[in-house]
């Protein structure tokens, strides 16, 4: 049996998008910057994506720009803005638990003379406003809060946060690579002046993404080298992934309610089991505010890579934390933002279901999960220094 379980990581490719990608690779693959007739075929087939996608997150077509990763949206997005304003001031603000292609951003921009600031989060993963009041200022150009954790899965208040960064004259920006599908993304709604997202995110391929920019807001450009996205990304377009993003919206709005509801079931009974029947066990998040897929635990007395080891070789893909950083061995930057002790945050695993997932499967995760832990255990000088060796204590 093999089991998925780390859909915050990617998910699978949605049949429906497949087969919507399939003739762009093969009949209609002309270049949609060509002016002959295969050029503007496939030209037509990125102005219907475009529309689509605008038209689900509530913006203009022409507010929308791709790209080819969420990584890539958000390092458009700080680069962008802050080298295009920081004649208006230095001051860039973002939160201690963005991505790293948020946080990697921030540094680089240190680099270059701007003053960033790590907005704190709570012990359950989330920004309050009133910690961005205190901090913003006359120089702030640009606050950057992310809607979804991409390790607790908490929701963070963006439409507030972005409500004080306007009051200051700053332009927010959040990246929504996670909040997709769990979540309806309008950009009025948030009051974001910019968004990234990611296909790959929602059941569509992987190499391609977006920036939302809204009217009238100017940015640098990160990719230069042609005239394509309105000369203001450099790159053949992807059709066959612009198109298959536009597919796998469509249906992940259709079955957001759906597939929230299933995918809820499934998770508050793995952590109702997992909190009952694991011992010196911590949830790290906030079980009221977070998208329905993510629980995020800490074991203690056992380190994180044994427990992906062996839960791995019992066919069960789990994860760290961020794909994007797992072959680090440094503690996830979000828990310590949070308070989890070090050691204690060596232990940790992500768990993220998704659509097709089972009780049947969850069940056998818990009862994997079980043996490893106990297995871990046994092997653990501190555990059996605390307990005697034993659970019952």
């Amino acid at each position: 049996m093999k089991i998925y379980i780390d859909h915050a990581a990617t998910t699978p490719c949605d049949k429906q998008v497949v087969e919507a990608m399939i003739p762009y690779f093969t009949d209609a693959f002309g270049n949609a910057d060509s002016q002959h007739f295969f050029g503007r075929e496939t030209a037509k087939a990125v102005a219907d994506a475009r529309q689509s996608i605008a038209q689900n997150i509530g913006c203009k077509p022409n507010e929308l720009y791709f790209t080819a990763s969420g990584t890539e949206s958000d390092n458009w997005a700080l680069k962008g803005v802050a080298l295009r304003r920081k004649s208006k001031g230095n001051h860039v603000i973002v939160s201690c638990i963005e991505h790293h292609a948020v946080l990697s951003s921030a540094q680089w921009l240190e680099k270059q003379g701007f003053k960033v600031t790590y907005l704190p989060v709570d012990s359950q993963g989330i920004v309050q406003p009133a910690e961005l009041e205190k901090v913003i200022d006359d120089q702030t150009i640009l606050v950057s809060v992310m809607y979804v954790n991409n390790e607790v899965g908490t929701i963070q208040p963006i439409a507030e946060l972005a409500q004080i960064a306007h009051k200051h004259g700053a332009v927010f920006h959040s990246d929504c690579v996670q909040a997709m599908p769990y979540i309806n993304v309008d950009v009025n709604q948030l009051g974001a002046d910019l968004v990234s997202f990611s296909a790959h995110k929602f059941y569509g391929p992987k190499g391609v993404g977006a920036l939302y920019i809204k009217n009238g807001l100017k940015i640098d450009k990160l990719v230069c080298g042609g005239g394509q996205e309105r000369s203001q990304r450099g790159g053949t377009s992807n059709t066959p992934a612009i198109v298959g993003m536009a597919k796998a919206l469509e249906i992940a709005k259709a079955e957001m309610q759906q597939n929230n509801q299933h995918i809820q079931v499934l998770c508050n009974h793995f952590v109702e089991r997992v909190e009952k029947e694991i011992p010196f066990v911590r949830y790290n998040g906030n079980k009221q505010r977070c998208v329905p897929s993510i629980a995020n635990f800490s074991f203690e007395f056992v380190e994180g890579e044994g427990i992906l080891m062996l839960m791995d070789f019992n066919g069960i893909a789990v994860s760290s934390g961020s794909a994007c950083s797992s072959g680090s061995l440094d503690p996830s930057h979000v828990l310590l933002a949070m308070g989890v002790p070090i050691e204690v945050s060596h232990g940790s695993i992500r768990f993220s279901f998704g659509k097709h997932n089972t009780m049947e499967e969850v069940d056998y995760t818990v009862d994997k999960l079980k043996e490893t832990i106990a297995r871990l255990r046994e092997m653990s000088p501190l555990f059996n220094a605390k307990t005697g060796g034993t659970y019952n204590v």
